[in-house]
């Protein structure tokens, strides 16, 4: 018996993603840039012609190796206690990637969960979160993850805690518009009516058409974070030294910027490169996961 294959002409909806995805030139660009620098992050001890903490008290503040005095052992530089740049900007990046995951999945599951609550029960829930929602967005970010490490004590894992309490309301707030959108059409009232429960009707029903507009958020959110906890560990109140984070290592070099500019050149670099790859993968996502933005 022959077996007939039907060709429905559909793509499947990786490839139709894709193929918007694509379409947006800087969004390649970004993801190529941001895997190379999480198969740095990964691969850290086997590309890192140093380890992050080694010292080398002959070379102080050594040039990068295309300038005078610089050595190719070194490429691009040493900092002031003679550690080699290049080896700590790649292990800084396990960091900065790290605090981006921590954060961003703290702050979707607690924002999804009470932005949920209050689109679908509405009411006096609805009324108290976005209250306190409101209260929280009224500081500004940096002040309000300042007093919140302040409070806690300064150190990594406390900067993780604030920055991510911080976002908690830009997921609520996203949350809870789209689910009010949702929660009155006609497959949730189907699903009412065919006796779903509460809770198969909020996790099974109505949060999986609403993950669109968070996978975007939630993009931007991890760029936001790196930030974060980069200008925390520059006013020293994230991760602390010897730890070599992005941040750590430009509040270490200030100090020298007037005649080793290479000290604070690189970490700049490294987090100006990891958030704009980042921001532009998130304007390849909303291209490719708003169907308003679609084109035929």
């Amino acid at each position: 018996m022959s077996t007939v294959t039907v060709n429905t002409g559909q793509p499947s909806a990786l490839a139709e993603f894709w193929h918007y995805f694509s379409r947006n030139k800087g969004a390649v660009i970004g993801l190529a840039v941001f895997v190379f620098i999480l198969l740095l992050a990964i691969f850290a001890p086997l590309v890192s012609p140093h380890m992050p903490d080694e010292q080398n008290r002959q070379l102080f503040l050594a040039p990068p190796f295309w300038t005078a005095g610089g050595s190719a052992t070194y490429p691009l530089g040493t900092d002031a206690v003679g550690r080699d740049i290049l080896s700590r900007l790649i292990y800084g990046a396990r960091f900065s990637l790290f605090i981006g995951v921590i954060v961003v999945s703290l702050s979707v599951v607690s924002g999804v969960l009470i932005g949920l609550a209050a689109g679908f029960f509405r009411g006096h829930v609805d009324t108290v979160v976005m209250r306190v929602m409101d209260i929280v967005m009224a500081f500004p970010s940096l002040l309000l993850a300042l007093v919140l490490v302040a409070i806690l004590g300064p150190g990594l894992t406390n900067a993780m805690i604030a920055i991510s309490i911080v976002n908690v309301p830009h997921f609520v707030r996203l949350t809870r518009a789209s689910v009010m959108s949702e929660r009155e059409r006609e497959y949730v009232i189907a699903s009412r009516v065919a006796g779903a429960g509460t809770l198969r009707l909020m996790f099974k029903t109505i949060l999986p058409n609403c993950l669109g507009p968070l996978i975007v958020q939630a993009t931007l959110a991890f760029s936001a974070a790196i930030l974060d906890a980069a200008a925390l560990g520059f006013l020293g109140q994230g991760a602390q030294p010897p730890t070599p984070e992005w941040g750590t290592m430009l509040a270490e070099a200030r100090e020298f910027i007037s005649r080793a500019w290479w000290v604070v050149t690189f970490p700049g670099l490294a987090i100006l490169i990891t958030v704009l790859a980042i921001n532009l993968m998130g304007d390849g996502l909303r291209d490719a996961l708003d169907p308003k933005l679609k084109r035929s």
